[in-house]
């Protein structure tokens, strides 16, 4: 009952009020509410505490009579809020802020709070906020650091005289804003060489903002793009949401996968790469971004425009800088200085200090074509040194795939089934137990096989 009486008691006026009153009596700063005619109406215990005066005893008194240099009763003549100004009380500088209070066009109270007790507390606040902004500003510079760093033209491997000269076009490219157009198979390093343009341009400073156009849904790829307003679609972000293309302004956007961009966005993207200008979905205005543009495709677009396609003017609107990253099977000669380099970053995964090579697992890395190129090297090698037991990596310990890939022509070596299914066996295990992280258990489970057997197989191939 007791509480069902409270509950009312705070439902009603004299509740509500009452409810106002010990809210304000326990908050930190002092609080003052006169009326039109600057009559203290209330006065809250903790500024009578800061003046050492009785709270309850200043109601009813001329704000003048209460607190010096007051502009209570002048605020309620002019109807005018003074924010965050300065008072003097007892010799101390404090910041206040008086505001009226009006009930149709007329003023009937005025709200006075003390923001600080002494001006230093506003200084104490802008040194924190100071001190904020420079770990932002460290922060920032720290990320721009490990952006850059990730992919520059020096991350780009290989001797071979192809790709010398194109990383030397690439260079003189990364100092203009025109647009490039990558291509090359799937895994030859088309975003490397992105963002290597990128990080050696005068927007290394600013996003470099990579969009795959063959992941993000075709329903999806128009509001990551330009973004939407507020209310735009059901299910839309009640805030909206920034669009990449306006993100990346004075940056770079990387348009990965770009022959499988869906044909009515294409115009939509031709019209910002010539205006640089958009709208967001739902929006009326106009929004600009100066970004500089970057297209990959692993996928032929000239016959894609001529089967209708790919837009014709998308496509010379890209092809104004064009690089070719040759596959890694037409430039042999850097697989084994790209290997050897790949292996000195993995070494400090591993026991060993460094990894090296066999001559005969040599000719088996350069007799493969890599279909994947470098993206395909790396899982090798990753897959290789993740359960080598020595320092040095031989024929036996590279994939069976790799080994049984040469061409006929090369007189392939002809082995018994047995042989065969064992080997294939061999593999199968050691890849199960790289995929698990040599979790024998689960290795089991995806091999579908108990764990006994894969005990007896290990042992039966000595691993």
């Amino acid at each position: 009952m007791k509480e069902k009486a409270a509950k009312g008691d705070h439902g009603s006026p004299l509740g509500r009020l009452k409810l106002l009153e010990v809210v304000l009596d326990n908050i930190h700063n002092g609080v003052i509410i006169t009326d039109a005619d600057g009559y203290v109406i209330y006065f809250n215990k903790p500024y009578g505490q800061f003046l050492g005066i009785d709270a309850d005893a200043q109601i009813g008194k001329h704000a003048t009579e209460v607190i010096e240099n007051t502009r209570m009763h002048i605020v309620a003549k002019t109807g005018e809020a003074e924010i965050n100004k300065p008072l003097n009380i007892k010799g101390e500088n404090m910041v206040v802020q008086r505001i009226p209070i009006k009930q149709d066009g007329k003023v009937v109270a005025v709200f006075g709070q003390v923001m600080f007790k002494h001006v230093n507390d506003v200084g104490k606040l802008a040194k924190e906020l100071s001190f904020l902004q420079s770990k932002l500003k460290m922060y920032e510079e720290e990320l721009l650091t490990l952006r850059a760093e990730r992919y520059t033209f020096d991350s780009i491997l290989g001797t071979n005289p192809a790709m010398i000269s194109l990383k030397k076009e690439a260079l003189r490219a990364a100092a203009t804003s025109f647009p490039v157009l990558i291509t090359g198979e799937s895994g030859t390093g088309k975003e490397m060489f992105a963002q290597a343009i990128h990080n050696g341009s005068p927007r290394r400073l600013h996003p470099f903002i990579r969009i795959n156009c063959a992941s993000i849904p075709r329903d999806l790829l128009e509001s990551e793009l330009f973004g939407y307003e507020k209310g735009a679609f059901t299910g839309a972000s009640p805030s909206g949401k920034y669009g990449k293309l306006e993100l990346a302004n004075k940056g770079t956007v990387f348009l990965d996968e770009i022959g499988d961009m869906p044909y009515e966005m294409q115009p939509k993207i031709l019209r910002v790469l010539e205006e640089k200008e958009m709208e967001r979905i739902g929006g009326a205005t106009p929004v600009k971004s100066d970004f500089r543009l970057i297209a990959a495709s692993n996928q032929p677009l000239e016959e894609m425009v001529n089967d209708g396609r790919f837009r014709k003017d998308l496509f010379y609107r890209l092809n104004v800088i064009r690089f070719h990253i040759p596959p890694l099977r037409d430039r042999r000669d850097d697989i084994i200085a790209i290997a050897k380099t790949l292996l000195t970053g993995m070494a400090v995964n591993t026991s060993f200090p460094e990894i090296k090579i066999h001559p005969a697992a040599e000719t088996v890395l350069l007799d493969y074509d890599w279909p994947g190129n470098i993206r395909e090297l790396v899982n090798v090698l990753s897959r290789v040194t993740c359960l080598l037991e020595r320092d040095t990596i031989h024929p036996y310990d590279i994939p069976f795939f790799l080994r049984s890939g040469k061409k006929a022509s090369d007189g392939a070596v002809r082995t018994s089934l047995d042989s065969v299914m064992d080997t294939a066996e061999k593999d199968a295990i050691i890849s199960a137990l790289a995929s698990t992280g040599n979790n024998k258990t689960a290795a089991a489970a995806l091999l579908c096989i108990h764990r006994t057997h894969l005990y007896k197989k290990m042992k039966k191939y000595r691993m």
